[in-house]
């Protein structure tokens, strides 16, 4: 996860702007997105694919 903390803190997205692209609610964007990248220890696949859709990135790199 510091992978991906690390390019989330790259890109210019607001917390509210990457939970939006990641397909949350916008009542709960913020939030979601913040557990995601800080409460998350082993995320699933899909969710690894939308934030990486998100923030415009290969999922690879998230992997590397």
């Amino acid at each position: 996860m510091e992978r991906i903390r690390q390019i989330a803190g790259e890109s210019s997205l607001s917390l509210d702007e990457l939970g939006l692209k990641m397909g949350y609610p916008k009542a709960s964007a913020r939030k979601s997105a913040w557990q995601f990248l800080n409460k998350t220890t082993d995320p699933r696949l899909s969710m690894l694919k939308k934030f990486a859709d998100a923030v415009g990135v290969d999922i690879g790199k998230l992997l590397n």
